[in-house]
């Protein structure tokens, strides 16, 4: 497997929607093979293929020992409201607070072209919305209520403020 450079911010492609998957085949399992690698070696809990600069409509959740492969997944039903810090592998070294639906309800197809449906709350809930704004085009800045929210972490790993 093959650890992928992952875009930062300012890359055009992160704000491009990601095309559908149409193929499943060897070339898909490589891709999401490479994700995982990827997603662990950041390390992150999830990353979307316009991350590395791949088209499709494709992403990779690890949570709690949880591992999902998620091709054209489509955000069926939210719930609730949750507010916590968020980051992204795309904005490395930043966080801030961000508001999400406390419960998602997903469909999509696992790396063969099978049906799944995985329902989320809390952090998986967040991490399922955030991977699919990825692939919609979207960051979690454009959440932010202000960009004034936004804070940098430290070398010692504590929150600063960027004002």
């Amino acid at each position: 497997m093959a650890i992928l450079p992952i875009l930062q911010l300012g890359d055009p492609i992160l704000r491009q929607p990601a095309v559908e998957v149409r193929r499943f085949d060897r070339t898909l399992g490589h891709l999401l093979d490479d994700m995982t690698d990827t997603m662990h070696d950041a390390p992150g809990v999830g990353l979307a293929a316009n991350q590395v600069g791949r088209p499709e409509r494709a992403c990779v959740i690890e949570i709690e020992g949880r591992h999902l492969e998620l091709i054209n997944p489509v955000l069926v039903r939210v719930s609730g409201e949750q507010m916590d810090l968020e980051g992204c592998l795309s904005l490395h070294g930043f966080y801030a607070p961000t508001t999400r639906a406390e419960r998602a309800v997903v469909t999509a197809q696992d790396r063969r072209g099978r049906p799944v449906r995985v329902s989320g709350r809390g952090f998986l809930a967040r991490a399922l919305q955030h991977e699919l704004d990825h692939l919609d085009g979207k960051l979690y800045l454009d959440r932010l209520e202000s960009p004034d929210l936004l804070q940098r972490v430290g070398e010692d790993g504590e929150l600063q403020e960027t004002a």
